[in-house]
């Protein structure tokens, strides 16, 4: 007999199984159920019975006949319980959302925020306040915190919450967990149906924006590209590799460092202490001083990466020459970065993230011609198993929304889990 630790172990996954089933569905008989995750009906219907008692499960009525018997009841993922707490802490601003198990947003605040070289702790307390007004707005609904994964534009030391690097915040070997860990447990005495410590992941914001291609995506006509490299942009640049579904982490977990690859080795100098880096060419700052711009975010708008790409691509389509040709620089640098990744790791995709993706008419068509010239195969079109390029359509809310369904993790792989620990593992993008 299998021993009570494996016993525990199976059933926590065929939960899950069942769980992700249904979410990617929308909705299913246990007898759909039963057919995608390879189970009998007899075995699959403690598991669906299990979640409906967790409230993770509702049933919506009959299902249409499929054969003999009586028709089953449509299942589907609670719009209640659980929901993924995404935070995003840009250069300019500063965003939170909440997502429910059925991918929708049930929340969402952005605000200016001036957090380049400010000190954490101010950044952290103003994110806090925002997070505090969602969790009540979502509690109103009958919702409440799972996980709470907030997206930097910097280094993240590998299954923790420290912030070692984030250059255009310029803050080194901050640890975000003394300020967010409680940042969503209510007062003790609170009537919310929630008392316990949520997990806390932080991580990069190129990584997050990955996750959400993979699993929210859907760039190019690709419902889930298992081996791509994600491009995200605000003030920097960072990329994500994904491989077999996986992220590539590298051995401290900081893989990705896309901005500070040297596109022209004598070029201009970056405050990395290195000349050429593609930052300099690509970055926010740079395509705006050559399109004739301040970097400073242009009046009116949302607050966020995308009102900047906004006005960029205004000019662009109102034919600026300086903006267009600011724009096609950048996409000659992109491209020149991203050869040596293409080649070496043989991608099925190049997708074009984050505040990116609005500028792709513009960025793409030099990008591509520099793939062209220095990779082994020719990206798609020009030959149809080339490497793809393409613009995600998340834009610049991209790690954001990863975020928040990083936060549903716990729930997604253990449903039946009753612990929360503090930090929540580094999550795997499968």
């Amino acid at each position: 007999m299998p021993s009570p630790d494996t016993q525990h172990a199976l059933r926590r996954r065929n939960l899950s199984r069942v769980l992700r089933a249904v979410a990617d569905a929308g909705t299913m008989s246990r007898a759909g159920v039963a057919a995608r995750i390879g189970l009998t009906r007899a075995g699959v219907a403690p598991l669906v019975d299990e979640l409906l008692r967790a409230g993770l499960l509702v049933e919506t009525g009959r299902a249409a006949p499929s054969g003999r018997g009586r028709p089953g009841s449509e299942l589907t993922v609670s719009d209640s319980g659980p929901a993924g707490i995404g935070a995003e802490i840009g250069v300019d601003h500063l965003a939170v959302c909440a997502m429910d198990l059925r991918g929708t947003v049930r929340a969402r605040v952005a605000t200016d925020s001036a957090n380049r070289h400010s000190e954490p702790g101010p950044v952290l307390r103003r994110l806090s306040a925002l997070l505090a007004g969602v969790t009540a707005e979502i509690a109103a609904e009958g919702l409440r915190p799972a996980g709470l994964t907030v997206a930097v534009p910097g280094l993240v030391a590998r299954g923790s919450a420290t912030v070692v690097h984030a250059p255009n915040l310029g803050w080194r070997s901050a640890d975000l967990a003394p300020e967010l860990a409680d940042a969503l447990t209510p007062a003790p005495n609170a009537a919310a149906a929630y008392n316990a410590r949520v997990p806390l992941t932080v991580d990069n914001e190129a990584n997050l924006g990955a996750l959400a291609e993979l699993r929210l995506g859907g760039a190019g006509g690709l419902a889930a590209p298992a081996d791509f490299v994600h491009v995200s942009a605000e003030a920097g640049i960072g990329a994500a590799i994904v491989v077999d579904g996986q992220l590539l982490r590298g051995a401290r977990g900081f893989a990705g460092e896309l901005g500070h690859v040297p596109v022209y080795p004598d070029g201009r100098p970056c405050a990395c202490g290195g000349r050429g880096c593609l930052e300099q060419y690509a970055g926010e700052a740079a395509v705006l001083r050559a399109g004739g711009l301040t970097p400073e975010r242009a009046a009116g708008g949302q607050p966020g990466p995308g009102e900047r790409t906004a006005l960029l691509a205004r000019r662009a389509a109102d034919g600026d020459a300086a903006t267009i040709g600011a724009l096609r620089e950048a996409g000659t640098a992109l491209g020149i970065a991203l050869a040596g990744a293409v080649n070496l790791l043989d991608p099925r995709a190049v997708i074009l993230g984050g505040a990116l993706a609005g500028l792709a008419p513009w960025v793409l068509p030099s990008l591509e011609r520099e793939l062209a010239l220095r990779t082994a195969v020719a990206p798609a079109p020009a030959r149809p198993d080339g490497c793809l390029v393409a613009a995600s359509r998340l834009g610049a809310d991209g790690p954001l929304l990863g975020a928040a369904y990083a936060a549903l993790r716990t729930v997604l792989e253990d449903p039946g889990s009753t612990g929360t620990p503090t930090h929540s593992p580094q999550y795997r993008t499968g």
